[in-house]
């Protein structure tokens, strides 16, 4: 991979993930700051004016999609990735209307955070003959998708998402906490 001394911030609260990821970059030949918060990753992104930006969707409090246009002001150009632990296909939709160039779910391996950032031809592509799978999505993902959706057209706010989906608040927030449903029933022999 040639990216000599390119700039690379990578937004995350968790400093683990965040460590980890910034020294496997910088063994790729980047050049690396990290930020852990709304604030930090401003004052980064303004000292720095990075080229790459790896983002989390969740900070904190704060939610990752509502930085990139901050994020853009400060470094106008930068390429940003956002990274989460709770795919969704509203939430990809959403990043990329926010200006985000790529989505990857966590977790993820350095190289392929490499070429979505760099826009690699290389990039691992899917065959031509793949096709698509012949079992639909299970129908608890497909109430996933519908509930992040809705989620995101109300900025986050859960009464009125429940509203909308007409179910009480609280089983909205029981539905939020457990993890996504894989999108495919895992096959049993692997």
């Amino acid at each position: 991979m040639n990216t000599p001394h390119a700039k690379l911030m990578i937004v995350d609260d968790d400093p683990v993930f965040r460590q980890v990821l910034a020294r496997a970059m910088v063994s790729r030949g980047f050049d690396v700051e990290t930020a852990h918060d709304r604030e930090s990753a401003l004052a980064v992104a303004g000292r720095m004016k990075p080229q790459y930006c790896v983002l989390d969707l969740k900070l904190g409090e704060h939610n990752g999609l509502n930085l990139i246009a901050d994020l853009r002001q400060q470094a106008p150009g930068v390429r940003i990735l956002l990274l989460t632990g709770y795919a969704s296909i509203a939430t990809a939709v959403e990043a990329i209307k926010r200006g985000a160039h790529d989505y990857l779910a966590k977790p993820v391996d350095a190289d392929v955070v490499v070429h979505a950032l760099t826009g690699d031809p290389h990039r691992d592509a899917e065959p031509e003959d793949a096709s698509l799978p012949e079992a639909p999505l299970p129908l608890r993902r497909l109430e996933w998708e519908h509930i992040q959706r809705v989620l995101n057209e109300c900025d986050g706010n859960i009464s009125e998402t429940a509203r909308r989906l007409g179910m009480h608040r609280r089983t909205l927030q029981r539905k939020l906490a457990k993890h996504p449903v894989p999108e495919r029933p895992r096959d049993k022999d692997a």
